[in-house]
């Protein structure tokens, strides 16, 4: 079987296997729309009134498509490989010509899938329901390849925390530890201005600052940041995390 095709027969697999775990569906495409709903519509933004949620309402547009970009792959993927790792499944996988890389790929894939579908049901939220105006310029579709690259750097970490985790609830409070902080502390919803001067600087070190920068420099028309250069970092920082989770993925157990 060539790589292509191994790729393929794992993705097949696993994407039956996400659609069998109904409530996992139902939660993936849930969590973004409860999202929007209660901070678009029920919060809503204050601009010019100070505090949180004080810019305009596409400002926002890039935290609620982070949410999915880095929660999703991390819970999802991490738990799989704690749960191959519980039930053995590496070692049976090591006598199949599917290498780490080549699994960790397809798992992607389905992720990117799936976040592709939920971020495109969060942005027809965020015009249905909070009214925000998205630019309809051709440069609006690096949306795209920014959530594409940022769930990929995040299923990379993913596989990391799933090596290091040595179980399911393990992956999931790691997960929960390192995504809450991230959310918060990567120009997302908190703006840079509500940090301390000392503290604005460790905002470079979150990759999720720059999926957040660059998806806001094409969905938000006044953006202050460019969407090539952030597009150029997140994905270097995809490959980096991919070769690192990949490298991370259990040969047996």
């Amino acid at each position: 079987m060539t790589r292509l095709g191994r790729v393929r027969a794992e993705f097949t697999a696993s994407w039956h296997a996400f659609l069998r775990r109904r409530t996992a569906v139902f939660f993936t495409f849930f969590f973004p729309a409860i999202i929007v709903v209660i901070f678009g519509a029920l919060v809503q933004t204050q601009p010019t009134g100070g505090g949180l949620f004080a810019e305009p309402k596409g400002y926002y547009v890039a935290g609620y498509l982070a949410v999915v970009v880095l929660f999703t792959p991390l819970s999802r993927i991490g738990s799989t490989v704690a749960r191959y790792r519980e039930g053995r499944r590496f070692e049976k996988l090591a006598t199949t010509p599917l290498t780490r890389s080549e699994w960790l790929f397809a798992q992607s894939l389905v992720n990117v899938v799936v976040i592709g579908i939920a971020a495109l049901l969060l942005l027809a939220l965020s015009v249905l329901v909070t009214g925000t105006a998205l630019p309809t310029t051709p440069a609006t579709l690096l949306v795209v390849p920014f959530v594409a690259l940022g769930v990929a750097l995040f299923c990379g970490l993913g596989a990391i925390i799933g090596r290091v985790a040595d179980s399911q609830d393990g992956v999931i409070a790691a997960s929960n530890a390192i995504a809450l902080p991230l959310l918060f502390l990567s120009e997302t919803f908190v703006t840079p201005d509500l940090l301390p001067a000392w503290f604005r600087p460790a905002l470079e070190l979150s990759p999720l600052t720059y999926v957040a920068r660059g998806i806001r420099a094409v969905t938000y028309a006044d953006a202050t940041t460019a969407a090539l250069p952030n597009l150029l970092v997140v994905a270097v920082l995809a490959v980096a995390f991919f070769v690192a989770g990949a490298r991370s993925v259990p040969r047996t157990d």
